[in-house]
């Protein structure tokens, strides 16, 4: 059920950019997937367990993290930030107690960001491939302004729908990172468009809302997950009824 209503009506937009993580596509079996490498290095761990730390990592490190106005965004500080949340989650799995050194931990969790950056994890959202084929169909450019890994492109395109972006604006091939909204500019500049041609897409409060309101953009939220608040429409159908 909609709960949203857009600033006019969906035609009047002449670009759809969207956010690619958790909008697009996502890990369906990340605990499994966490819990197989985990056990191929000997450590033992429940299901669930690494599910609750997983959240709690993502909630604490991503949802909590802080960008300064200086903040720049590059290959080697998106593997930092990833490689210290799993190092969280395997200090928190007591990974010391089975006689880990950091060293060791470290080398896990170097392990997991190049296993959860890599295409074959990801599986696109079942409404996704059908949602953009539609838009593509009405006429609209379609686009994506991600914090992702430079690894985003080749996942989309394992997926088989990079073809239907441009531009294709990722964090740490550009520099720059949500929530500044100069990234949302620039993606203006490369796509030709005017701020309020293009409506925005995306499933975080403020790096896909209160950012691109920055850059005159409008934007929907889309709540993929039952802890996603507030108004927004749970799937891409939705915003072809707009």
């Amino acid at each position: 059920m909609m709960t949203i209503r857009l600033r006019k009506p969906l035609n009047q937009y002449k670009a759809i950019f969207f956010d690619a993580g958790d909008t697009l596509m996502t890990i369906p079996e990340s605990k499994a997937i966490m819990q197989r490498y985990l056990s191929s290095l000997g450590l033992h761990r429940d299901q669930e367990r690494i599910g609750e730390l997983f959240e709690e990592a993502f909630r604490q490190f991503y949802y909590g993290k802080e960008h300064g106005p200086a903040t720049v965004c590059t290959p080697e500080s998106d593997r930092a930030f990833w490689v210290e949340l799993y190092r969280y989650i395997l200090t928190r799995l007591d990974a010391g107690k089975e006689s880990w050194s950091e060293e060791r931990i470290g080398e896990a969790s170097r392990g997991l960001y190049e296993l959860f950056t890599s295409p074959e994890p990801y599986a696109l959202f079942e409404d996704v491939a059908e949602a953009i084929a539609a838009l593509a169909g009405r006429g609209f450019r379609l686009g994506i302004v991600s914090n992702f890994a430079p690894t985003l492109k080749s996942i989309l395109e394992h997926k088989g729908i990079l073809h239907y972006f441009h531009p294709v604006v990722v964090s740490t091939e550009v520099g720059l990172e949500k929530p500044d909204p100069a990234i949302f500019r620039l993606a203006l500049e490369r796509s030709g468009f005017a701020a309020d041609e293009v409506l925005y897409v995306g499933d975080h409060d403020l790096n896909d809302l209160w950012a691109p309101a920055q850059a005159g953009i409008d934007a929907v939220k889309i709540k993929r997950y039952a802890y996603h608040t507030g108004d927004g429409i749970h799937s891409l159908r939705e915003l072809l009824m707009l």
